[in-house]
């Protein structure tokens, strides 16, 4: 049905007046569709009402979170993705799957657009469009705020005039968007780098400073993903959720970064990602347990690369492909455990073990029962070091 159009919903006051919005609009029906991908809050069985009672001709819900967890969350966890070193790509990895279901959903309803709830000043309409471009390049994407000038004052008239469901309560000071991978706080106070967080910008994790006994865990990976934590059978959804539990209460992964829009401008962003940033740690360490020199140094530039073109709305595109090829082949021998420390706001690895380990005691030691020979060093340096050797003779003019 060419007049209908497929929006993702979220159940807010900005999606659910952008319903009538787009329907007054482009003269179309509106489809909401919600996608369950661990933000947790309100029943989704509640939000598919509330999109109806706002005047939807159909609401789906999808619960997605298993998908989200394999599909999406992994693939950044083999390739120990953070954007700018520091930002594990809570709101970047999350768009990309919604859009597939935007597409997928508008496809098969016959609707020629979809729609979305983003302004034009960030990331997330372009993450959303690119990757409804990359699946189904003949849907127009529409913005209600963005492309309809649907301001959030318009908004509460409209949801006023029109009877719409909505409870209004005094309006938060800050922008939240959360999934099982983190939650991502932004605007109010602050919008000013100099004022630092404060205690309830937090949902995720305690805080650290409260004197507290020390944890410690051991997670397990098999070819780069969690299998289990302490012994016990995970899957990828449950290792996230677990650990978001054991290293939030101690209030690891808080985060707080100015970073570098795509849209051009610089950003004050609040992040707290526990269970991803223990996650990473641990399985960072097994790399370097496993992992040969050459291999592991080549694939920190590609960790950068791909968490850049996730950041940027590339989840699609042919070189993340290629890129998660790579990773992927990268990941055979990932399998072993590591012991983390959780304690402070910190994940500290105390214990790493693997069969596939490339570590040899015998070579390392430096103690009796040694094997390597030291004897071949001398002459290893002079091969080393000769290019540089016979360059500077040319540079100091020197026989």
């Amino acid at each position: 049905m060419a007049d209908r159009v497929v929006l993702a919903y979220s159940g807010g006051l900005d999606t659910s007046v952008g319903i009538g919005w787009l329907k007054d609009a482009t003269g179309k029906d509106v489809v909401a569709l919600a996608v369950d991908v661990g933000q947790g809050g309100e029943d989704m069985a509640d939000i598919r009402q509330r999109a109806l009672d706002c005047g939807a001709v159909d609401a789906v819900v999808v619960d997605a979170k298993d998908e989200f967890a394999d599909e999406f969350l992994m693939p950044a966890l083999k390739t120990n993705a953070l954007y700018q070193k520091r930002y594990p790509l809570v709101s970047a990895l999350s768009r990309p799957l919604i859009a597939r279901h935007l597409a997928r959903t508008a496809l098969e309803l016959g609707a020629d657009s979809v729609a979305h709830g983003c302004t034009g000043k960030g990331n997330d309409q372009v993450r959303f469009e690119a990757a409804v471009a990359a699946i189904a390049p003949e849907l127009t994407s529409i913005a209600p705020v963005r492309d309809l000038a649907l301001t959030r004052d318009k908004a509460i008239v409209y949801a006023e005039e029109h009877g719409l469901p909505i409870q209004q309560s005094k309006k938060s000071p800050y922008s939240i968007d959360q999934n099982v991978w983190g939650r991502a706080v932004e605007t109010g106070f602050l919008e000013d780098p100099w004022n630092g967080p404060i205690e309830d910008l937090y949902a995720y994790t305690e805080d650290p400073t409260v004197p507290r006994d020390a944890d410690e865990v051991t997670i397990t990976f098999t070819a780069g993903v969690p299998t289990a934590i302490d012994g016990e059978a995970v899957t990828p959804l449950q290792a996230v959720q677990r650990m978001n539990e054991l290293a939030g209460r101690h209030g690891v992964g808080r985060l707080d970064i100015v970073e570098d829009r795509l849209v051009g401008i610089k950003s004050r962003e609040v992040y707290e990602a526990p269970g991803a940033i223990a996650l990473i740690a641990a399985h960072e360490e097994l790399e370097n347990l496993t992992i040969e020199r050459d291999l592991g140094r080549y694939k920190r530039d590609v960790e950068n690369t791909w968490a850049q073109l996730v950041y940027d709305g590339l989840w699609f595109s042919e070189l993340k492909r290629a890129l998660d090829a790579f990773v992927d082949k990268s990941q055979e021998h990932v399998t072993g455990d590591i012991r983390l420390r959780l304690w402070g706001g910190s994940a500290v690895v105390t214990g790493r073990r693997s069969a596939e380990s490339l570590y040899d005691f015998s070579l390392a030691t430096y103690d009796t029962g040694d094997t390597f020979d030291q004897s071949l060093s001398k002459g290893f340096i002079e091969l080393w070091s000769l290019p540089s050797k016979i360059s500077a003779r040319r540079d100091l003019g020197r026989p």
